[in-house]
């Protein structure tokens, strides 16, 4: 695993980092401006809003971390440092959005948040 994490933030479909944690993974973790979905830099982007900076439903950010974490088991080289995606801007819960987390590969390092909401 690497010795700086991927820094796993939620974003928006048109990948406008302009607030929170996506603008510091832009500002400082290289996230691209205008990809909403993946890696770049050392940075890795899950969609909570969508096109028009509108929360997504639960059942399509779920859509978007069962990819992310697809990717994360086979990139078992790298190690991944989430933030509390959906529970900043987005409006969701701990409570909401850790569930969609269970059964993360141990290369997902976990918020507190989520840790707290799973129960470990």
């Amino acid at each position: 695993m690497t010795r700086n994490p991927v820094f796993v933030f939620g974003s928006n479909l048109a990948g406008l980092h302009a607030g929170g944690a996506a603008r510091w993974a832009h500002d400082n973790r290289g996230a691209e401006w205008g990809v909403g979905f993946g890696l770049t830099g050392t940075a890795f982007a899950i969609p909570t809003k969508d096109w028009d900076i509108e929360t997504l439903p639960l059942a399509e950010i779920r859509k978007y971390v069962r990819r992310f974490l697809t990717f994360a088991a086979a990139r078992p080289d790298l190690s991944f440092q989430l933030t509390p995606i959906g529970c900043g801007l987005a409006g969701y819960t701990p409570a909401d959005i850790a569930p969609m987390f269970a059964g993360a590969p141990a290369n997902v390092m976990l918020p507190d948040e989520f840790k707290a909401a799973l129960g470990l």
